[in-house]
């Protein structure tokens, strides 16, 4: 790949991602291009501190699934996190003799005490590869791919990174995963849109509390 001036501008602060929950949606064309994808982005979350356990990661068949997928993982993880909150809270009293629920209360011992309930998701990851064909095909896929993943973010308040490469040809797809075949192997972007999630969900948290410093 050539060199060029596109490219983020790198913030000096660094972002810490530790108490963060990061989802990873990706489609599955294009296999090899997008593990490589996949695997830049779980790394780089893993530099800014995102836990193993705070990462998910789903397939769906193709990209044009991605913006359905993100908007149910992002309710999937709302509802998850009130379920297993209202669990560990089955086997409680208040005021009375009798159980709130059938569920025993969980013990120190108990894998429901040592296993603590997970957040909604901070931010969402969409991968996806699109290589230009022979038909319009692949217009049609980007433009509803990327209207779809910018709706999803506005309804629901969640970040959702567009870490969807529409590439002309197999070679650009490849340069963009670090996999290009000349003396320079291209750049993983996996690892931007990794960076960028961990960027984006710390801001948003401070934003939502009035900060903006």
């Amino acid at each position: 790949m050539s060199e060029s001036i596109k490219g983020p501008d790198y913030v000096e602060k660094k972002f810490d991602g530790s108490s963060l929950r990061v989802a990873i949606v990706h489609a599955r064309w294009n296999k090899v291009v997008i593990e490589a994808l996949v695997n830049g982005t779980v790394k780089k979350l893993k530099e800014l501190g995102v836990k193993d356990s705070g990462i998910v990661i789903q397939s769906v068949p193709g990209s044009y699934e991605l913006p359905y997928a993100c908007a149910k993982m992002i309710t999937g993880s709302r509802v998850q996190a009130g379920a297993t909150t209202a669990d560990l809270l089955g086997g409680l009293t208040f005021g009375t003799s009798t159980p709130r629920s059938s569920t025993p209360a969980p013990s120190a011992s108990s894998p429901a005490v040592a296993i603590m309930p997970q957040g909604p998701f901070d931010a969402v990851i969409a991968i996806g590869v699109l290589i230009k064909g022979s038909t319009m095909h692949f217009e049609y896929i980007c433009e509803s791919v990327s209207h779809g993943l910018m709706r999803v973010q506005l309804d629901t308040g969640v970040p959702v990174i567009f870490g969807v490469l529409t590439a002309l040809t197999d070679e650009q797809a490849l340069e963009r995963a670090g996999l290009g075949s000349g003396e320079n192997k291209g750049h993983n972007h996996g690892e931007d849109w990794g960076e960028a999630a961990v960027e984006m969900a710390a801001r948003t948290k401070l934003w939502s509390e009035g900060k903006f410093n």
